[in-house]
């Protein structure tokens, strides 16, 4: 008997619907025509013991028992689920031939590996185990996917570095939320501090943007603008660019602070001819954004329809797993394999089916164009978010369903249109002595943004420059002298927190650490920052003001009070760069584990010297359950693969 083993029913019931029928709906299984049978995990069905599961004197955090390190972990059954733990034990102990069907990416790969351990296969079935990956859950995406098994033995550093991750975050959370929490109490604080190693570096980020606002002192600046006139009457603006000689009158970002400098200039320069010394005329392309990845995907619905990292996902689970009209949703991807080329025409005319796009844009699209997006040499585990071939019999979404479809479908029909293409007019003048500069972008062809419409609208309303010649004869008819203030940063919303998550190497200044980053997917992966925000309001670190997210003064005082090298980035970043090169065969488990044990000791020391006096004075919930509230894992635990 082949046993097909998936990550959730939705996709085992998608397997099942390929295979042999008639098919008998069995108690956490179905059993195929040909005998064979597909059963499913629902998340995780194993779940890592509690420090009480070693020992029962952990019920009680004390200071003197830390770290703990177990010398062997342990799995338990998770509560819920035991029922089909069991089922899935039994059926893989009957099996002849095992297939892993957990969704393509590390979490996936462990989430099936462990249950399959948990069995206790000899040596010679475990290495027959095959692995099929599927990101798309319509029929033929399916069929074609159990036709490529793989060995699941090939896999296995993919499971190896979640494990590694996984346990990392229940040695590094557990323990430290149980220091600071005790060094909490000292300051008056009841409830848990929750430390982790991607939500306390994400709290810094926040806490941090908000201090520099608060701290934020407004300074005016000064910019000279000289109003040119052609011969035959035509008008437009140069910038005054202050040469070396005013570096003193300066801030560091070359603004002139200094009024009565831009007031000489700006006298200076009036009823003054303007000789145009260089032109330059630069033909640019910009070629169409790559279909999106899950962050990206969230940045946008939040900036264009407000909504929260956590909605997002919700709702391409049930686009994926309920309405099958898109591909596997939490991808860190944006590039397609070269054969997803073929499926173009199908994918575009079930956009228009759907009402994924409008109509107009979906035929004046050009299916001869192949963007870049199509590279087998960027498709690793995972592949963009696209639209699949489903088409809808009826109007079956629902209003936020079909926002973030039709996000996806634009950002799919895009790679169907030309190059946006335009050209860069840079002007430089010589006015009384001083430099100025004026810039225009011409279009020449809208191309792909035709389908973004704000881009449009930004196109229609930029300033445009008259035809000119150098050495033509040219007047400044006025200098006029504009006062700014510099701003203080935004506050982070939904989007920009995102964001810098994604690219956390803008925010580290060691020149390695920044190059490492660049390589990496920043905090956290695609499935768990959504997770990471939710839980960091949840636990009254954050909390919402209309778009804005702002720390609470819990969330500043728990800050405030932790080295600060557990709020930066750069630790927690260089975790993911490590365990990636665990799945890529390039370093091993304890290369990774062994240094972290060794630092947490020296961390938990550090706890009980801490200055408490910033947690001092804020009233905080008691109710806060100790149990599992160190851990953020992002494993899988529901049935819609969300993360816990």
């Amino acid at each position: 008997m082949k046993l097909y083993i998936a990550e959730k029913p939705s996709l085992g019931r998608a397997i099942a619907d390929v295979l042999p029928k008639p098919h008998k709906k069995q108690d956490g299984f179905i059993e195929l025509g040909n005998g064979d049978c597909v059963t499913w995990c629902i998340g995780h069905l194993l779940e890592q013991a509690e420090p009480e599961d070693y020992d029962e004197r952990y019920k009680k955090w004390l200071i003197q028992d830390l770290p703990i390190v177990p010398s062997e972990w342990k799995f338990k059954a998770k509560p819920k689920t035991k029922k089909q733990l069991a089922t899935v034990k039994r059926l893989i102990k009957k099996a002849s031939i095992l297939v892993h069907a957990g969704d393509p990416d590390r979490e996936g790969q462990l989430l099936v590996d462990e249950v399959i351990q948990e069995a206790k296969l000899s040596k010679t079935k475990k290495a027959t185990v095959e692995r099929v990956l599927i990101s798309d859950l319509n029929p033929s995406a399916v069929k074609k996917a159990l036709s490529q098994t793989k060995l699941n033995a090939d896999f296995v550093p993919l499971s190896v570095s979640a494990l590694a991750r996984a346990r990392a975050d229940w040695l590094y959370g557990m323990n430290l939320t149980r220091a600071y929490t005790l060094a909490g109490q000292k300051a008056g604080i009841q409830g848990v501090l929750s430390v982790g190693r991607v939500q306390t570096p994400v709290l810094g980020l926040v806490v941090r943007r908000d201090e520099e606002i608060e701290h934020f002192v407004s300074k005016p600046f000064y910019e000279v603008t000289a109003v040119i006139r052609k011969v035959n009457g035509e008008q437009f603006d140069a910038k005054w660019v202050p040469s070396d000689a005013c570096l003193p009158y300066m801030d560091e970002e070359k603004r002139v602070l200094v009024k009565s400098l831009a007031e000489n200039v700006a006298g200076r320069i009036k009823d003054k001819p303007a000789d145009l010394t260089a032109l330059d005329q630069i033909p640019k392309k910009q070629n169409p954004p790559l279909p999106y990845n899950l962050s990206s995907l969230q940045i946008d619905a939040n900036k264009r329809y407000a909504m929260s990292a956590k909605q997002v996902i919700d709702i391409c689970q049930a686009l994926y797993e309920k309405h099958k009209l898109i591909t596997y949703p939490r991808s860190d991807n944006r590039y397609l394999p070269n054969d997803h080329y073929a499926e173009r025409n199908d994918i575009l005319a079930a956009i228009l089916n759907n009402q994924g796009e409008e109509k107009q844009h979906i035929e004046n699209a050009d299916p001869n164009i192949k963007s870049k997006c199509w590279n087998d040499k960027k498709v690793e585990a995972h592949h963009a978010i696209i639209p699949t071939k489903k088409n809808l019999k009826t109007a079956q979404l629902g209003h936020q369903e079909q926002q973030v479809y039709g996000l996806i479908c634009r950002q799919y029909l895009a790679q169907f249109y030309p190059p946006y293409e335009y050209s860069q007019t840079k002007a430089q003048l010589k006015i009384a002595g001083g430099m100025f500069v004026a810039k225009a972008d011409t279009v020449i062809n809208l191309g792909f943004k035709v389908l973004f419409k704000s881009n449009k609208k930004e196109q229609d309303e930029k300033k445009q420059l008259p035809q000119l010649n150098v050495g033509e004869p040219l007047h400044c008819i006025d200098g006029l002298v504009k006062e700014k203030h510099t701003q203080p940063p935004q506050f982070y919303t939904e989007a920009t927190l995102l964001s810098a998550m994604t690219g956390i190497a803008r925010y580290v200044k060691n020149g390695d650490i920044k190059k490492v980053l660049k390589e990496t997917d920043g905090l956290g992966t695609e499935a768990t920052r959504a997770g990471i925000i939710e839980l960091l309001f949840k636990r009254r670190f954050l909390a919402r003001e209309g778009k804005s997210i702002k720390s609470t003064d819990l969330g500043r005082g728990l800050i405030n009070t932790i080295p600060v090298d557990l709020s930066l980035p750069d630790r927690t970043a260089l975790w993911e760069s490590q365990l990636t090169n665990i799945a890529q065969k390039a370093a091993s488990y304890n290369q990774f584990m062994l240094p972290l044990q060794n630092e947490l000791a020296e961390l938990v020391d550090l706890s009980q010297t801490l200055n408490t006096e910033p947690l001092k004075g804020i009233k905080t919930a008691s109710s806060f359950k100790r149990k599992g509230n160190y851990r953020k894992t992002g494993r899988r635990s529901t049935n819609k693969g969300k993360s816990k």
